[in-house]
């Protein structure tokens, strides 16, 4: 299909951090490569490149509240420090927006309300976890507990990061609050529904498993995942929250409840459209999403698959049903995990290149990088970055290859044609000396448009790190031909065959130039300023459409001095970076708990004997301490079917009125002992922590008082 637009996203970044290279190698080089590749074959104004920060969600909250300012002054503070990092580092976007503008907000609401006026949007009272001591509901991220599928036992109420499964709260094996650690109790509270399951039925298999209405094939790991949901079963996903931070429900009676980060996110595309089309005068963002003859590719992580490929294209798909034609996805290229060192990049621990100490050390080296990242992209599966491939891949191919290339062809021509372009005229092939030439140069010049055409189809079918080596292979092609032709050493006696080599070379080296610039734009641009050339964009768009080396130098034209275009990275800078990660691998290890020292283990039971304990839910109703008692309170506990007094030493570590309501474990069938004129009758069970802490150890979620523990 022929396309009139080209509407480019990058995954919205949370502004809770930096902008590290697993962000850089998973979305956001793919997409930059991509646009800048479209822009030259297609024209500027054809193509929209957008992107943003995510501000709302669990994780600012959880940020905000650890560095103890409001949200809105963290967002803020990210929000400029990821800007300022892809803008330094040269990523393109035509707008760099943010979901706490206020164009955002109507946007998103926009978006609800429509489907909420509509009735599409069910409404339903479920139980959610609450956190009794912190008095709310708990949104998935502020919910931790144990993975029920790789038994991580941090895993949070929305996905696992240790095996990646996406998850829900209910899911989680003893949750617990992120905020307060305490146990959580189910509560009743309204939400709002995308009906998911019904969209499975009507268009979403038969639109994701057959690609019904794509023009394109996606990705066999995107398929992947995306048939694991779907053979599962979608079911209906709340589109709301209940929390403060987040855009406002546009609908009365809903206070203390948002749109859900997941509903509210992928919509920042669009708002940026919006934000992109009020700063240019006469441009419309609609015809970038609501025209059929243009085409939307998602960048994204593989972590944002199930959002990208099937929550936001049912909402895209419900509000064309509404009358509003937004188009659907074309692609959506996922990548996998970069990690660095033969660890997983991780924010939390501070393991990680953040870009913003790369551009701090290693100034005016921003292609450097591109291209080591772009080298490795993980297309298909996880890969690992190292400096010590970074610092090989600079040495070896940057300067021994490309920059070496370039380099030759200038310095000879300076050498031996005073730094002008010869006349482009053929040489005949009568001599051995010129048909070694014209070998050479045909040999090249075949050998060359399949390189570009290789490069054309990689960047065409998403394939970024071929597309690149092809480019290279041009430069390693140009070498060859130097190194067949020998222009130096035939300069005396054959001074027209070497003005026909280098003004080949020095044309293949303008190609390179061209074919350089999605790639390593700052590359490009030096390239171009040591030639002194202004290429059109109709040049451009004919080698990006033809596939083939143009004529692109004029005859007698006189160049700029040569300069190196890279340098060598030493090893004293590699050794600067490794010492950094170990230095931070030191400090997580310094900062870690002591081991654990765990208390032996008592004589062996038979089961006879456990089978006699009586084990019972109880909740405690009332709670008061035992004069000239330090370590007694006097528990009253509402057992189900009774009442009982138990005597317990936890003074020192729980003030009575804080654990009324608490449910707890009793031991209901031990000898009743009387302790300060008290007969305590049970035992309530506890655990204590490496610390000497004690915890209650009660069922994960609340039942009946008086139920049997077996």
């Amino acid at each position: 299909m022929t396309y009139q637009r080209y509407t480019i996203t990058a995954a919205l970044p949370y502004a809770n951090g930096g902008v590290h290279i697993g962000h850089l190698a998973g979305a956001y080089i793919p997409a930059d490569i991509y646009v800048r590749y479209l822009r030259r074959r297609y024209g500027k104004e054809k193509v929209l490149f957008v992107c943003g920060s995510d501000e709302h969600g669990v994780p600012i909250t959880l940020r905000a509240q650890k560095e103890g300012i409001t949200p809105q002054e963290l967002v803020d503070k990210y929000h400029h420090i990821m800007g300022s990092s892809f803008a330094q580092f040269g990523i393109d976007f035509d707008i760099y927006h943010r979901t706490s503008d206020p164009l955002h907000h109507e946007t998103a609401a926009h978006f609800f309300k429509k489907m909420y006026d509509a009735g599409v949007l069910p409404e339903k009272e479920s139980e959610q976890y609450y956190d009794t001591e912190q008095g709310r509901f708990l949104a998935d991220r502020y919910i931790i507990g144990t993975c029920p599928r790789c038994a991580n036992e941090n895993a949070y109420g929305d996905q696992c990061e240790k095996c990646g499964s996406t998850l829900s709260p209910q899911d989680l094996i003893r949750p617990r609050s992120a905020l307060s650690g305490s146990a959580l109790t189910l509560r009743p509270t309204t939400h709002w529904y995308l009906p998911l399951d019904s969209y499975q039925q009507s268009w979403l298999n038969a639109w994701i498993l057959e690609g019904e209405g794509r023009s394109e094939a996606w990705k066999n790991s995107v398929m992947g995942q995306c048939r694991s949901w779907l053979e599962q079963g979608l079911q209906p996903r709340a589109v709301t929250r209940d929390l403060e931070w987040g855009v406002a429900l546009p609908i009365p009676h809903t206070e203390g409840k948002v749109l859900y980060v997941w509903f509210d996110a992928p919509i920042g595309y669009i708002s940026a459209s919006k934000a992109w089309a009020a700063q240019q005068a006469g441009r419309d963002w609609r015809p970038f999403w609501q025209s059929s003859d243009s085409k939307l590719v998602h960048f994204i992580g593989k972590d944002n698959i199930v959002f990208h490929c099937i929550i936001f294209p049912a909402m895209l798909r419900q509000m064309q049903d509404l009358g509003e034609p937004y188009i659907l996805p074309v692609n959506i290229p996922a990548n996998e995990f970069l990690n660095l060192e033969g660890e997983k990049i991780s924010t939390s621990r501070n393991h990680a290149v953040w870009l913003d100490e790369y551009l701090q050390d290693f100034p005016q080296q921003q292609d450097a990088l591109r291209y080591a990242l772009t080298s490795i992209i993980p297309e298909s599966k996880d890969s690992d970055f190292t400096w010590a491939d970074f610092q090989l891949k600079v040495n070896s191919e940057l300067v021994a290859i490309l920059g070496n290339f370039v380099n030759r062809v200038l310095v000879l021509t300076h050498k031996f044609l005073e730094g002008k372009t010869p006349s482009a005229k053929e040489i005949e092939d009568n001599s051995e000396l010129r048909t070694k030439i014209l070998a050479a140069y045909r040999s090249n010049f075949e050998e060359s448009n399949k390189n570009i055409c290789n490069m054309i189809a990689g960047l065409e079918n998403y394939r970024f790190r071929e597309a690149q080596a092809e480019m290279m292979n041009l430069a390693r092609g140009g070498n060859k031909f130097l190194a067949d032709c020998e222009p130096w050493k035939i300069y005396k006696s054959d001074p027209e065959a070497c003005a026909a080599v280098l003004s080949y070379a020095l044309e293949l080296t303008a190609n390179i130039a061209v074919a350089c610039e999605p790639f390593l734009p700052n590359t490009a641009r030096r390239i171009l300023e040591q030639l002194r050339l202004d290429i059109s964009e109709a040049c451009r768009q004919q080698f990006w459409e033809q596939g083939v080396l143009q004529n692109i130098l004029p005859e007698f034209h006189t160049l700029n001095s040569p300069e190196l275009l890279f340098r060598n990275i030493e090893d004293e800078e590699i050794k600067v970076q490794t010492d950094r990660l170990a230095a931070r691998k030191a400090e997580r290890v310094a900062a870690a708990p002591a081991a654990v020292v765990y208390a032996p283990l008592k004589e062996s039971i038979a089961y006879d004997d456990f089978a006699k304990l009586d084990l019972r839910t109880a909740t405690i109703v009332a709670a008061e301490r035992i004069p000239k008692a330090d370590k007694l309170l006097k528990l009253t506990l509402n057992v189900g079917f009774e009442e009982r007094t138990v005597l317990s030493g936890i003074a020192e570590h729980f003030e009575p009125e804080a654990i009324i309501g608490r449910q707890v474990l009793l031991l209901a069938n031990l000898a009743p002992r009387t302790m300060r004129g008290v007969v305590s009758n049970g035992m309530i069970l506890m655990a204590e922590d490496a610390e000497g802490k004690l915890h209650f150890v009660a069922p994960p979620v609340a039942i009946n008082n008086g139920a049997t523990i077996s």
